[in-house]
């Protein structure tokens, strides 16, 4: 159906404006050779198109998934924009054009390089959730609890609504460092939270009772370790180091 071309479609980085592009590439009929945010530097003798992000477009093209392929290709689409996948917009892209072709059964394509590639994203982006939730820690800034993530997908998002669930009555945020977004939650609030960006976010000094539950934290982690049972390698298989230097049991005195 579309023909390819010797464009790259440059957009705002939103899930809505990757929509889209996958709008534009069927009303011009032609399939781009790249597509990345406008806030990327362009490194590349190809020419580019900016696409306007529409939310009534995007709500289009984000309609006709399920209608047309399926509530699963669905779900993949929008968790495997999450991902650190590289040249993810792309993969989706050729995603969707086979789902629009094929229907529901393109999930089932699992060999496929193009789902396959998109399956074992959306796995690590679900087991780095996972691993985010358990090595989280929040520290009490007085008025509301904190925590700095720096996860190498997009999980946020899917980290955020567990805590909303378990913590109802605090006021709490989470920042993402590596991503610029952050997401902030209000006790008793009429939404369940805001997200937000910025390059970083400056917190209060820890108080000393904030010291005191921190050392009695470092203190427990000590005590319940068994020196004969030591295994280094299994401890960084199961809490991998990339987490360590943000989990409190960790950080030095």
């Amino acid at each position: 159906m579309s023909y390819r071309t010797n464009l790259i479609y440059r957009y705002d980085g939103t899930y809505q404006g990757f929509l889209c592009c996958v709008f534009e590439c069927f009303r011009a009929k032609e399939m781009p050779v790249g597509i990345c945010s406008i806030e990327e530097e362009q490194q590349s003798l190809f020419g580019h198109k900016e696409i306007a992000t529409r939310m009534d477009l995007a709500q289009r093209v984000e309609r006709s998934i399920p209608r047309k392929i399926s509530l699963h290709a669905q779900r993949m689409v929008r968790e495997g924009f999450l991902t650190c996948l590289p040249e993810r917009e792309m993969l989706l892209l050729k995603f969707l054009m086979m789902g629009y072709r094929l229907g529901a059964q393109v999930t089932k394509f699992t060999t496929h390089p193009v789902v396959n590639s998109l399956e074992k994203g959306v796995l690590n982006l679900k087991n780095e959730a996972h691993h985010t939730l358990e090595f989280l820690r929040f520290s009490d800034c007085g008025e509301f609890l904190a925590a700095r993530i720096a996860p190498k997908n997009t999980v946020l998002p899917l980290v955020a609504p567990h805590f909303c669930d378990r913590l109802p009555s605090e006021n709490f945020m989470i920042f993402d460092g590596n991503h610029g977004m952050g997401f902030f939650h209000q006790a008793e609030g009429k939404t369940a939270g805001e997200y937000f960006y910025a390059d970083q976010v400056e917190l209060p000094s820890p108080e000393e009772e904030e010291l005191r539950w921190r050392n009695l934290w470092k203190v427990f982690y000590r005590t319940i370790a068994v020196a004969g049972r030591e295994n280094q390698k299994l401890r960084q298989n199961l809490c991998p180091k990339r987490y360590w230097p943000l989990m409190t049991e960790f950080q030095e005195p």
